[in-house]
């Protein structure tokens, strides 16, 4: 059985929807974050070197990554489901979104959350401007277009297909959700296409998706 070492709040419950989906009977091993830190417990270090989340244990391997895992139970244990066949035009833009979420998506955003954190931190009441200067130019130079283009590009995607690889569901849209519900909770109104919140709605109403809720509770995006 696969076990899935999942910390709250975080993206390992992408794992627990995909295992959900096929079906596999998995275990899930929870973990709390450091309340002051707000980082992975020290535990998760026992398990894989880099002692981040999700990792999950099949067949005597540790796996981490986020994308990987998400292969590997597709290819492993996914009978054929959730991935277009290999060489067809939808397989390739599975294979973009699948590694778009993490390679393009996620690191805006978590730098976005980075920068907020930064400007409310305690500082000597002299430091804050200089602070809110140097968050300013990052999100004007850098940020904030970046991110406009990314979801302007995933909002066209969205008008082609039920899925961003087709008419059914598979591993890029468990991927991409969460950069998806990010967006929705966090973004700029002007980014909440109706588009992105009907996406994300049809994701969240599956029964899947639902009973992963049920075994890995809920969870604050980009805690």
């Amino acid at each position: 059985m696969i076990a899935v070492h999942h910390l709250e709040n975080s993206r390992s419950q992408r794992v627990l929807w995909l295992l959900e989906e096929l079906g596999v009977p998995y275990e899930v091993k929870r973990y709390a974050r450091d309340k002051k830190t707000n980082l992975a417990p020290g535990e998760l270090l026992k398990v894989h070197p880099t002692g981040k989340s999700p990792v999950i244990e099949d067949a005597g391997a540790a796996i981490a990554e986020t994308g990987a895992i998400v292969e590997h139970i597709i290819e492993t244990h996914g009978g054929g489901r959730l991935a277009p066949e290999r060489g067809a035009p939808e397989w390739r833009r599975y294979r973009y979104w699948m590694h778009a979420a993490e390679g393009s998506y996620m690191p805006p955003l978590v730098l976005t959350l980075m920068l907020a954190r930064m400007e409310t931190a305690p500082m000597p009441f002299f430091a804050r401007p200089i602070a809110k200067t140097l968050t300013g130019a990052v999100r004007d130079g850098y940020l904030n277009h970046t991110i406009a283009g990314l979801f302007t590009y995933l909002d066209a995607e969205l008008g082609k297909s039920a899925f961003l690889a087709g008419n059914d569901l598979t591993g890029a849209d468990i991927m991409m959700s969460f950069p998806a519900e990010a967006m929705l909770q966090r973004g700029p109104a002007a980014l909440k296409t109706p588009r992105l919140k009907a996406y994300v709605e049809a994701l969240q109403a599956r029964p899947a998706h639902k009973r992963a809720l049920e075994r890995g509770g809920p969870y604050s995006l980009l805690a």
